[in-house]
């Protein structure tokens, strides 16, 4: 359920619930950013806190209260919050801990949540476990602690489910206006992506920044994205922590690919939400977006007056999805031109310091390399020190990128390699122009990167995990009939209960044969497979060495392009996870791997297969013959489908190898874990 939460984020009146210093401080951080409602606190003694009398009860104020901060103990809390909600609050702010954050140390914390959830009834609440928020649009500050906003008519906001680093991006001095920073605490009742939401539906809003420590309802973040989506906004995520849950199954490789977050990975791809990996690239994303937007392909061009900076330009985008495009014939003609003929024209540029300080000259050189096949063109630029040095000379370089950007109307940022060299006041004063200033190269590239990346149109719901459930490892055979059952190509194979019965088997069968012992996980490893055995003698002698006493018998499968693991893992927190990787032997040794979230369509399928390296094999490397590519989607469906039509039962489903020959793919070897 979507709640209302306009008047908790934008209140006309606030009450402060409790004493102590955190209350007066946020009575202070309201006086501070300006906030011109009614504030007032609320305390069983009367007691005066900032300045102002208190009343004793809630019931005691006779207006209306569109937010409050309760500021009291756990237990307390409960009772305020039901108080609030009789009142027809707006919303509260729940800032105590002890819920379910603190079950390991008291289990009673669950069971006092979900008593804070059941009081809040209809009314928002924020937490518990939460500092608050700052509303820099509306003046608006429920904060008990320090910040560093300041007001702004139009910004990015930011939530996050830690209140200190909530505090530490507040401070950030780089030319980003943040118009939201919102906490979420526990998030009992109101989810991180419906408070995105509802901050999306803000026309001031440009962009939204998500620090993720874990989704929760998946449905509401599906949701959240697809609003962003209608309303062309973007969202970035922070997306930290790893889980837990989805690393416990290790009997498989599948486990140990999926693990880790490689589930969330999948997931904000899916969603278009593009992942950085640190504080730095997550607040230049952002700016970025602020004042371009999504931006439509990944070519740049880089100036600069160091062949060095050039270099480093170059080779700092080596791995990643960016492009230079070479010079076209019109910007050679303008740089020359512009720059005479002591400067080798190539992208990055390295335009020498003939033209510092002659402003006239410098914006023509900048103009001439902005081109309309360009999605970005940074002017590299780092400014000295303003504690030991002038930057006063810096003046021509920031009149130049603004001439430029005037004469063309073409995107152009500037950025300093080292974040601490691009001055606050220049990258406000660039913004202002609708210029990015980006405070480090690498910083930069990783917005530009984030930024440009396709994002999918519509993509189907995820397939929920589900509950847990007890699952059994089934035999080899009955996974393998199974999905055959389904349209999957297994080998022909025979179940032997003793060694003696394999020779007849595998006579049967016809030469050569593949022999493995039931009941083994990890078969290679522990001597437990045979391949290629080409006569009676060589199965009879594998089966008295293998560690086993019940054995599988199957036809060997020759003529193989290319092994691929094909896996599908439920992970508790993302849902039913496919991992496709080179297979065999090759899936530890090259750990070429790629995750989706399942449904997946044909075109994401064909994607990820391309995205692996062996995915060239595939293809036909070198002129080799290729594998049958439809023979080897058609699998991968009947596995994902299988999956759908098991979900309530299977925990996972690992092929590996599928053997994937010009004419066939064929699953050499499954392990099935599923409910009986």
């Amino acid at each position: 359920m979507a709640r209302e939460l306009s008047r908790l984020l934008n209140p006309s009146s606030i009450a402060v619930i409790g004493g102590g210093a955190w209350c007066a401080s946020i009575i202070e951080a309201a006086r501070r950013i300006g906030f011109e409602g009614e504030i007032f606190p609320v305390h069983p003694s009367g007691k005066e806190i900032a300045g102002l009398p208190s009343y004793c009860r809630i019931e005691d104020y006779h207006g209306p209260i569109d937010a409050a901060f309760v500021g009291v103990n756990r237990h307390a809390t409960i009772d305020i919050v039901r108080a609030l909600n009789t009142r027809g609050a707006g919303g509260a702010i729940c800032f105590a801990s002890g819920f379910t954050e603190a079950v390991a140390e008291d289990q009673s914390g669950s069971d006092l949540q979900s008593a804070l959830v059941a009081a809040a009834g209809g009314m928002p609440i924020l937490g518990p476990n939460c500092y608050g928020f700052v509303n820099a649009l509306d003046r608006v500050a429920i904060w008990p602690d320090q910040h560093g906003m300041q007001p702004v008519e139009r910004g990015v906001a930011i939530l996050t489910q830690s209140s200190n680093m909530a505090i530490n991006l507040s401070m950030q001095k780089r030319g980003l206006p943040l118009a939201y920073m919102v906490t979420a605490g526990n998030q009992a009742q109101t989810g991180l992506a419906e408070m995105a939401t509802a901050l999306l539906e803000d026309d001031r809003v440009t962009a939204v920044g998500l620090h993720i420590e874990g989704f929760g309802d998946l449905r509401a973040f599906e949701a959240m994205a697809a609003r962003a989506s209608g309303l062309g906004k973007p969202i970035v995520a922070l997306k930290v922590g790893k889980s837990a849950q989805a690393r416990a199954a290790t009997v498989s490789h599948t486990a140990s690919l999926a693990g880790g977050d490689a589930g969330a990975e999948a997931f904000l791809a899916r969603l278009g939400i593009p992942r950085l990996n640190s504080l730095p690239e997550f607040l230049e994303t952002l700016k970025l977006l602020h004042v371009t937007g999504w931006l439509s392909a990944n070519t740049l061009a880089t100036i600069s007056c160091s062949g060095g900076e050039a270099s480093l330009a170059a080779d700092s985008a080596l791995t990643r999805d960016l492009i230079f495009p070479p010079l076209n014939d019109r910007q050679r003609s303008d740089l020359r031109a512009a720059l005479g003929p002591m400067v080798a024209l190539a992208n990055p540029l390295d335009y020498h310091t003939y033209v510092w300080r002659d402003v006239p000259a410098m914006t023509a050189a900048f103009a001439a390399m902005l081109d309309p096949g360009l999605a970005m063109t940074l002017l590299v630029v780092d400014f000295p020190r303003d504690d030991r040095c002038s930057a006063r000379d810096w003046d021509c370089a920031i009149d130049a990128v603004i001439g430029a950007q005037d004469r063309t109307g073409l995107p152009i940022s500037m950025v300093a390699t080292l974040p601490e060299l691009m001055p606050e006041e220049v990258a406000e004063r660039l913004r202002a122009h609708g210029i990015v200033a980006f405070h480090g190269l690498d910083e930069a590239l990783a917005a530009l990167e984030a930024a440009s990346r396709t994002r999918p149109t519509r993509p189907a719901p995820i397939l929920l995990p589900g509950p847990a459930r007890d699952v059994v490892l089934i035999p080899e055979a009955e996974a393998k009939h199974r999905l055959a059952q389904h349209g999957l190509r297994v080998p022909g194979s025979e179940r032997c209960d003793s060694a003696a019965t394999t020779v007849l088997a595998a006579e049967r069968i016809g030469f050569p044969v593949v022999l493995k012992g039931e009941g083994v996980a990890h078969k290679t490893e522990a001597g437990a497979v045979a391949l290629n055995l080409g006569t009676s003698d060589a199965v009879a002698e594998a089966a008295a060495q293998m560690p086993a006493t019940r054995f599988l018998v199957e036809e060997m499968i020759n003529g193989g392009v290319a092994e691929l693991l094909v896996g599908v893992l439920r992970d508790p927190a993302h849902g039913f996870v496919l991992t496709l990787a080179a297979g065999g032997v090759l899936t530890e040794l090259l750990q070429d791997s790629v995750t989706l979230l399942l449904p997946a369509s044909d075109d994401m399928i064909v994607k990820a297969l391309d995205s692996l390296r062996i995915g060239q094999v595939i293809a036909g490397y070198r002129g080799q013959a290729g594998a049958d590519k439809q023979a080897l989607i058609k699998a991968i469906h009947v596995i994902c489908e299988y999956v759908q039509r098991h979900q309530n039962d299977l925990e996972e489903i690992e092929v590996n190898p599928l053997i994937c020959t010009p004419v066939d793919a064929v699953a050499a070897d499954i392990l099935l874990r599923q409910k009986e």
